[in-house]
């Protein structure tokens, strides 16, 4: 098939895609799975060779993320439960001081973010948000909104947020080299939402009845099917110690940092680089958090084994559908390559004289803005790139950026068509075009700047 066949081929597969999100409101497990067929059959690959293609792009994206996605989740249920998340926010405040509610609300966002998905994360930093707004007679939005993006930044950029972590897989990133890297762009994107934010919050804003109700109680309302799970009945115990969480929530991160530098400090090959690798595997970072926390923050605080592992295994469900649809955004990617359509593909885009970089937060800013989950528009990026990726032989620390800039394109144009606008908009209670004026221009604001840092480091890395 010649080369503008299978072009068109792939443009029909995105585009088929996008209708059954947008139009359809289809499983986007289903969208992307749906998607990969199409491209399949009308690009020419043979009926037998489809769906071993779909069983191998599956199996190879799942065999390197699906435990990591579900180990970072169950810490991040440890740390939910236990009290550990709010125990963070309280005791930063109570640090910070009262002049400085605002910037502690903005760090507690993003170490809560980082072991805790972004929907959850808010619903449970919220109380303290209202309950700060109503103590200090401020507005929420001056507290919510740094503290929200924060969240969100951190979901986009870092993993094991399902989105970063099948991204890196697909094109080949080092999670230890995305860590080194996103970490300190996430803080200081952090830094610049809450300075962004509090210029935007310096106006007053109206805020719907309920939400001025909820104020006056310091008990914000839930939106419907946002729960972070069923009740589960754990005997009474003191909220751990802030030094406990936070130690919990870096560990990982510190471990897996570890073992990519200590690697590259001692010989190839060599026992100690082994052991390094070993360390160093995200498997094995949250592995041993996993095991840690549940001793530290249940077995240890009068918890039963039995309700640890109740607890534990109250994280698998919340994050399954989210593992399925990055092993679909594998096969989508896999369908590409098998078929043909993905070395037209990335000729195409070599065409086109933009960087990698700048096609990498672009295509997932678009994705994004179009139908609306950071996870989809990672996985699909990374699909469609992945072959243009392969064949440009990029170092390690380029493929680390690479994976940030996507990051940047998924943290953009949070708009109405994404779940965490929504939950923003009415947990604040503010109406749908300041929203618009506000959340949307904040978040791609911070996915633009994001991308411009990555874009900074690349000259100087390989």
């Amino acid at each position: 098939m010649n080369s503008v066949l299978l072009l068109g081929s792939a443009l029909a597969g995105i585009g088929l895609m996008v209708l059954l999100l947008l139009r359809y409101r289809l499983q986007p497990l289903l969208a992307l799975l749906i998607a990969s067929l199409a491209v399949a059959i009308l690009s020419g690959m043979t009926l037998d060779k489809i769906m071993p293609a779909i069983e191998q792009g599956m199996g190879k994206t799942l065999g390197h993320i699906a435990i990591i996605i579900a180990l970072g989740a169950m810490v991040g249920r440890l740390v939910e439960v236990s009290g550990g998340a709010s125990r963070l926010a309280r005791d930063l405040i109570g640090k910070f001081g009262r002049d400085r509610v605002t910037m502690a609300l903005t760090l507690a966002g993003f170490l809560v973010g980082v072991p805790v998905f972004f929907e959850v994360g808010v619903i449970i930093a919220m109380p303290l948000v209202y309950g700060v707004a109503s103590a200090s007679r401020g507005q929420i939005m001056t507290f919510a909104l740094p503290m929200c993006a924060a969240m969100l930044t951190v979901h986009s950029f870092l993993p094991p947020h399902p989105g970063p972590a099948a991204a890196a897989a697909l094109i080949g990133a080092d999670l230890g080299r995305v860590l080194l890297f996103g970490i300190p762009i996430t803080l200081i994107l952090c830094c610049v939402g809450y300075q962004v934010a509090g210029w935007m919050t310096r106006r007053r804003f109206s805020i719907s009845r309920d939400v001025a109700t909820a104020l006056r109680e310091t008990s914000p309302p839930v939106p419907g099917g946002l729960d972070s799970g069923h009740e589960i009945r754990l005997p009474p115990a003191p909220d751990p110690a802030l030094w406990v969480v936070v130690g919990l929530i870096l560990l990982p991160v510190l471990m897996i940092m570890a073992g990519t530098v200590g690697k590259g400090m001692v010989a190839p090959g060599s026992a100690l680089a082994k052991g390094a690798v070993f360390i160093g595997s995200p498997i094995t970072a949250l592995l041993a958090d996993t095991m840690l926390a549940g001793w530290v923050l249940g077995l240890r605080r009068g918890w039963s084994y039995e309700q640890v592992s109740e607890v534990v295994g109250s994280a698998v469900p919340g994050v399954a559908m989210v593992i399925m649809i990055a092993g679909a955004g594998g096969v989508f990617g896999n369908i590409l390559v098998q078929s043909g359509v993905g070395g037209v593909v990335s000729t195409a885009l070599q065409a086109t004289g933009l960087p990698p970089l700048a096609l990498a937060f672009l295509l997932s800013c678009l994705l994004r803005a179009v139908q609306g989950s950071t996870t989809v528009a990672l996985v699909t990026t990374a699909g469609i790139l992945g072959p243009m990726i392969a064949g440009l032989h990029l170092g390690p620390d380029r493929l680390a950026l690479l994976t940030l800039a996507m990051g940047g394109g998924g943290l953009s144009m949070s708009h109405m068509n994404d779940a965490g606008f929504w939950i923003f908009v009415k947990l604040t209670g503010i109406e749908t075009g300041e929203g618009l004026r506000t959340w949307t221009v904040l978040t791609t604001v911070l996915g633009f700047l994001g991308f411009c840092m990555t874009a900074m480091i690349w000259p100087f890395v390989s």
